[in-house]
Formats: structure tokens, C-alpha cells, sequence
């Protein structure tokens, strides 16, 4: 792990942030975070000894980076080029990542993203699907297929799914280019 990406403060996204030290202890180098001012904030003040030196002794193991509309990561040969948006998570903003055709849309209930035009032509739809009943905060089944049905991706993964949906069985309700994602998928970009 070289660089993490960051949509959010919630805790669900962000309590990891310790559990990066084997990596930092592995290779000797503070590893890169990647989010909006908010995100990063929320981080610096909630684990402040992971981003400078304190009295606990840690060696500081994180590096903060502000996310920019557009940005890259790696080396020249293996160099990938970022696009961000900001979409609504209920009261709060989420950022939506495009790279290699690409869009990661984790924590999202905002429908207006149709209208994107960075969305177009995709060949993966990372996308919030938390339930199957209507949710404040993300998009449940009926409105994660509307979204997959208005930007036509080649593929759609349902992801940040809830522990009452079924992977067998909202596998066996989805259209054929669209699927449920599951710990350790990987994909071929």
C-alpha cells in the first residue's frame, strides 16, 4: 500500500487508518493519504501521532494530501490520472473518483450524478448500494439500477452493500452486467 483515497470522514471509511503501520514499518516510508479538506482535517484532529511526531513515541507513518479536480498517482510507467467530483451523502459531500474509465461511487444518494458527463462511457460503475429499501444517506437497489440504466457503464459493481442484502441473492436479481462486489474482488482496468 502506497497511497489511500479517501471519500469521506465517516467513521466507516476512515477507523483503518492505524492499521496502516505494518506497511510504513515494511517499507520505511510515510505512506500517502488522499482527501478533501474536511476528511483530512477530521483525521489530523482525531489521530494527530499518525501525521507528526508526539510524545507517544510513534513515528509519524501518514503523509496528507488535499485532493485537487484532477491529480495522478505512481510513476511514469505506471502513472494513473484521477478526476474528482463531490456528491451529496445525505448532509454531508462524498468524492466520487474517475480513472482508467473507471468511477468509484461508494457513499452517494445523489441522483443528479446521471448528469455527469465524466460518467459516460465507463467501463466499470463502482456504486453505493446499501439496501433494498429506501435509505436517507445512499442509494438502495432501485435507484443504483435507475443510475446504472441512465450512464450505460459495460459493468456495474454494487458496493458498501448492508449485512441484509444477500450476495446469492440480489445476484440472482441483477442484469447480466451488473453484480455484487465481495471482499478481495479485483478488477482488470
Amino acid at each position: 500500500v502506497h497511497a489511500v483515497l479517501y471519500t469521506h470522514e465517516h467513521a466507516d471509511q476512515t477507523n483503518g487508518l492505524f492499521e496502516l503501520r505494518p506497511f510504513y514499518w515494511k517499507y520505511k516510508k510515510r505512506i500517502n493519504i488522499f482527501g478533501n479538506n474536511r476528511t483530512i482535517r477530521h483525521l489530523k484532529t482525531k489521530q494527530d501521532y499518525l501525521f507528526k511526531k508526539s510524545f507517544s513515541g510513534y513515528p509519524p507513518i501518514i503523509k496528507a494530501n488535499l485532493i485537487k479536480k484532477k491529480f495522478f498517482l505512481g510513476n511514469k510507467k505506471e502513472k494513473i490520472f484521477f478526476e474528482t467530483m463531490i456528491v451529496k451523502h445525505g448532509k454531508t459531500n462524498s468524492v466520487v473518483y474517475v480513472f482508467e474509465k473507471t468511477a468509484y461511487i461508494s457513499d452517494c444518494n445523489d441522483l443528479s450524478i446521471i448528469n455527469f458527463k465524466e460518467l459516460n462511457n465507463l467501463n466499470y460503475l463502482i456504486l453505493d448500494c446499501l439496501k433494498f429499501n429506501k435509505h436517507p444517506t445512499h442509494f438502495n437497489l432501485k435507484e443504483a439500477l435507475y443510475v446504472h440504466n441512465k450512464l450505460k457503464p459495460k459493468k456495474t459493481i454494487l458496493t458498501n452493500l448492508h449485512y441484509d442484502i444477500d450476495y446469492d441473492v440480489l445476484a440472482r436479481k441483477l442484469p447480466k452486467n451488473v453484480s455484487p462486489a465481495y471482499d478481495g474482488m479485483s478488477l482488470k482496468l
